[in-house]
């Protein structure tokens, strides 16, 4: 049987943005364990410029888009859970990736999508607010605990400053001044990032630093790191994986599964969880809207429609 062609949006080879380009590929079949879904819209993440630099191993050309919201069209061998005609979010397995009308998405990292969350919220769950609920589940604080987020106004930021709010905690958030308001609307206190920032961060938590949670750049890193006492326990980063070893810290582990999806999908569907999509592009606009991630002008996350 000739297999059905699609247009997807990725890379030809590895190395900068000229690199990028639309791609004539074959529209992909489950494996055990996967489904493939119609996709209706699909998040942009930094991990997307990372694997076209050559992060990751990725060797060649490959489909960028890391999470999806779509319609489940086949189920691989082994699924009971998902049906065709389900609607569902879940994170994209290895480089087939989701910027494409129908892409295979894990299904152990997958849910169905509530009533009422949109495809484009749905679709920005997986890797953000994921890797955010993640984070605060490994560091367990008790409530009444004051976290520092470095880098709080990013993808990662926004939904850790949300969910630790819910959990009780007082959240210290390093960002600039433009994404100040979102902060403060999320139940954070702002500190700028500058050559002044731990008397910023010490007059706004006289009390101390219980955590760190870090999503900033090594030299950010390395100034707050010495904020806690214990940094095996109260030091983690969602990157500069080697720095934050290096310090005593530890990465953030991700669990990718389906509970950590339905959680997330739930708070969305009951208001306590806003994933602040603030941009939506058409799929042909797909160049554009990896340069606003890459170059980092993007407040929000940023989403591709890609099933109109």
């Amino acid at each position: 049987m000739r297999k059905r062609i699609m247009r997807a949006y990725g890379f030809t080879d590895t190395g900068g943005p000229d690199r990028e380009a639309f791609l004539e590929v074959p529209v992909p079949e489950p494996g055990p364990g996967e489904l493939r879904v119609r996709v209706r819209a699909a998040g942009v993440n930094p991990g997307d410029w990372r694997l076209r630099q050559g992060f990751y191993g990725a060797v060649g050309r490959a489909v960028l888009g890391r999470e999806v919201a779509g319609t489940v069209t086949a189920v691989g061998e082994g699924i009971t859970r998902f049906a065709v005609g389900d609607e569902v979010f879940g994170g994209c397995p290895g480089m087939v990736g989701g910027f494409a009308p129908e892409a295979v998405v894990t299904a152990s990292f997958c849910a169905h999508r509530p009533t009422g969350v949109s495809p484009e919220n749905a679709a920005v769950l997986p890797v953000a607010a994921g890797t955010a609920w993640d984070a605060l589940n490994q560091l367990d604080l008790p409530e009444g605990s004051t976290l520092l987020v470095n880098g709080a106004g990013g993808g990662v930021g926004i939904p850790t400053v949300q969910l630790a709010r819910a959990r009780g905690l007082r959240v210290i958030g390093t960002a600039s001044p433009a994404k100040h308001d979102d902060l403060i609307r999320f139940g954070a206190i702002p500190v700028a990032y500058d050559d002044d920032v731990l008397n910023r961060i010490h007059a706004a938590a006289p009390g101390g630093i219980d955590a760190v949670l870090n999503m900033a750049g090594r030299k950010a890193l390395r100034t707050v790191a010495p904020l806690v006492a214990d940094p095996a326990r109260h030091l983690r980063s969602v990157s500069n994986w080697d720095l934050v070893a290096q310090l005593g810290g530890t990465n953030v582990t991700r669990d990718r599964s389906t509970a950590v999806l339905e959680q997330l999908g739930h708070l969305v569907a009951a208001g306590a969880l806003d994933p602040l999509v603030t941009d939506v592009r058409p799929f042909d606009d797909a160049h554009a809207a990896l340069r606003l991630v890459e170059d980092g002008h993007s407040l929000g996350k940023v989403v591709l429609a890609i099933d109109s």
